[in-house]
């Protein structure tokens, strides 16, 4: 991107990263209780992030609703990181 095109993504002291591939098709791919999470997110997640974590907490043993717990947790980590957020991440539904 160039300076006269900014990226609507706001104002973040965390990095951004390139991504690859189709992400449309990446998200498609992912479970349902996983998309609807990342709907709902505070933080525009990577498919390939978001899956990367739903497979390591499954192979841990952990139920959906753990899982899901997991995440919201992760994303409550990286936003207390971030200087300039003022999100709060939603609680997890029961």
């Amino acid at each position: 991107m160039s300076a006269q095109h900014p990226r609507n993504i706001g104002q973040t002291s965390l990095r951004s990263k390139r991504r690859r591939g189709d992400p449309m098709q990446a998200y498609d791919a992912l479970p349902a209780p996983l998309r609807q999470w990342l709907g709902q997110a505070a933080l525009p997640w990577s498919p390939v992030s978001a899956r990367r974590l739903w497979q390591r907490a499954h192979a841990q043993g952990l139920s959906v609703e753990q899982t899901l717990a997991s995440l919201s947790q992760a994303e409550a980590r990286t936003l207390a990181r971030d200087l300039h957020s003022t999100k709060t991440p939603p609680s997890p539904q029961a």
